[in-house]
């Protein structure tokens, strides 16, 4: 399969399979489009504007390139899906809700303001002292554990985090371990102590905010209804310094109401952040801030002027990261990961405070994908095997997009709140993805072409 398209003036030929990214003139990109259904006489007698000599060329390039392996090629991922769904599979990430709280009132928050629709809650330290022996325990031969303190907020409940983190520590020689915590955060109670401490021991730190100040108070404010730009963003600054401009993300959402969330990105770049994510939110047609089909296009024409500006700025010496556009080409996932995605309900699962895991953290609460707990383990099997049954060959809008092996299939949550089901996609999320991953590529092309 090959997927062609045109972006900031470059002609970009994607061979889907293997991975292959081809940059190429007019002559052979309109030549590519009509090479598999036709002969080369019959693509010169279609594109008459060029001359026949400089076709046949093109075509014993291509033909050349074919042959290599490099375009066209064969999808032999999908005859290997039978023992790709046999795979035994090992816990080896954990989203710890060691808050179901939180200090802000966000109107977009899917977790109902911290609390996932149930009771205000923290976790015990003997809770999560249990998670993290269920993950060594269930995490096979794997040395590498991943652990994310999630919320509400964490900072709510610090005390158990740096018991939990010190824990961890002293678990990680006696079986041969090595924890890497991270923390998500939405900064009112950062402070020095917090900072010491996360600049220690978090591998990665995500920072919650929106972007412009008036983006942020409208959907981020504090419980009695004020806004919390100015509460965090010097706390976020001093972080990000601190870390050295690394091992971390400032985290945005972006809703119907700031489609232009190029801005945000800018105005976070501006203040001297170098690593930034800007999500679409994630919403049902009845809240007034979900993204709706009619705002695809305007998003994706966000998405090209950032993709430019990005190249523009690194060209400057004055470049940043953005989540979505980061991309390796020369190597990325193994071929499990690209067919299976995050490994929700297998690899990683999600433990409220009290104990019970889930999926991941978008399927707490709802109580038919409840797997288990961290005294028994997991005991809903069957919930386990309909996750390891999902992949892009599992989910038939996956299976001829191009962008497949770039985001495994899209989220099961997403597929799950608006199909009632886990193989089925999230069409607006769908089209934002696609958008992401050629953005993604042009920049790739634009600073390899200077060698960049």
């Amino acid at each position: 399969m090959v997927h062609q398209y045109k972006n900031n003036g470059y002609n970009i030929v994607l061979d889907v399979c293997s991975g292959s990214v081809h940059v190429v003139d007019d002559l052979v990109y309109d030549v590519i489009a009509l090479y598999e259904d036709h002969t080369p006489e019959e693509i010169a007698d279609k594109l008459s504007d060029y001359s026949k000599e400089d076709i046949l060329e093109a075509c014993g390039e291509i033909g050349e390139l074919k042959d290599a392996g490099l375009l066209f090629t064969e999808d032999v991922y999908k005859d290997v899906i039978v023992d790709f769904k046999k795979r035994k599979t090992v816990v080896k990430a954990l989203c710890l809700h060691i808050a179901h709280d939180c200090n802000l009132a966000c109107k977009y928050c899917f977790a109902g303001e911290g609390e996932y629709h149930g009771d205000r809650s923290l976790m015990s330290y003997e809770v999560g002292k249990k998670a993290l022996d269920f993950l060594i325990a269930n995490s096979g031969n794997r040395v590498n554990l991943e652990v994310d303190f999630f919320g509400g907020e964490p900072l709510m409940n610090f005390q158990v985090v740096k018991d939990l983190v010190a824990y961890g520590r002293s678990q990680e020689k006696e079986h041969n371990k090595k924890f890497r915590f991270t923390l998500t955060t939405n900064g009112v109670l950062l402070d020095d102590d917090v900072m010491e401490f996360a600049n220690k021991e978090m591998a990665n730190v995500v920072l919650s905010i929106d972007g412009r100040k008036e983006v942020h108070d409208a959907m981020r404010p504090t419980r009695n209804g004020k806004g919390s730009y100015d509460l965090i963003i010097d706390k976020f600054k001093k972080m990000a310094k601190l870390r050295n401009q690394t091992n971390y993300y400032v985290r945005g959402t972006f809703t119907h109401y700031n489609t232009d969330f190029s801005k945000d990105v800018l105005h976070l770049a501006d203040l001297g952040f170098k690593q930034i994510s800007m999500e679409p939110v994630v919403a049902g047609p009845d809240m007034d801030y979900a993204i709706t089909p009619e705002d695809v296009m305007s998003i994706c024409e966000e998405y090209d002027l950032l993709a430019k500006e990005m190249v523009k700025r690194e060209r400057e010496g004055k470049g940043f990261n953005f989540f979505h556009f980061m991309i390796d080409l020369s190597g990325g996932p193994c071929i499990y990961k690209r067919l299976s995605g995050c490994g929700s309900g297998t690899e990683y699962l999600a433990v409220t405070p009290w104990g019970d895991l889930y999926p991941c953290h978008q399927f707490v609460g709802i109580e038919d994908f409840k797997v288990g707990n961290v005294d028994e383990g997991i005991t809903n099997t069957e919930v386990v095997d309909e996750f390891k049954l999902c992949n892009v060959y599992a989910k038939p809008k996956c299976r001829d997009c191009f962008a497949r092996f770039y985001c495994s299939g899209g989220c099961a949550a997403n597929s799950y709140n608006f199909h009632g089901n886990l193989t089925d996609s999230y069409e607006v999320g769908c089209d934002l993805e696609k958008k992401r991953v050629e953005c993604a590529i042009m920049i790739k092309a634009a600073l390899a072409e200077e060698g960049e």
